[in-house]
């Protein structure tokens, strides 16, 4: 598998899944998809926030977004969530997050 890199200026993120980086690129249908699972991306944004957003709503939102996932598996996911820890995984988080708010710049 070639590895990609993400750009930020399209609001893209990176996430190492079993070894290799994968993007996390938030398409509209990939939100379309994690909204349809995980409801209204304000309320997303909102309890992500408050701090309230679990780890498996952490996980769809990168399966959802995760470019050529093909066989990557949701559990796949999030190990690679966990392998990083809550704080690391808040990166890439946040530039998802402000790609749903404020779009590309």
């Amino acid at each position: 598998m070639i590895e990609q890199q993400a750009n930020a200026s399209r609001g893209e993120a990176s996430l190492v899944i079993g070894g290799v980086t994968h993007v996390l690129r938030p398409s509209f249908a990939a939100l379309v998809a994690a909204e349809d699972e995980l409801g209204p991306l304000f309320a997303l944004v909102e309890r992500a926030s408050e701090s309230q957003l679990r780890l498996s709503e952490i996980a769809a939102l990168f399966w959802h977004c995760c470019e050529g996932r093909g066989a990557i598996t949701r559990q796949a996911v999030g190990e690679a969530v966990m392998a990083l820890g809550l704080a690391g995984a808040a990166v890439p988080l946040r530039e998802l997050l402000r790609q749903i708010l404020q779009g590309r710049i």
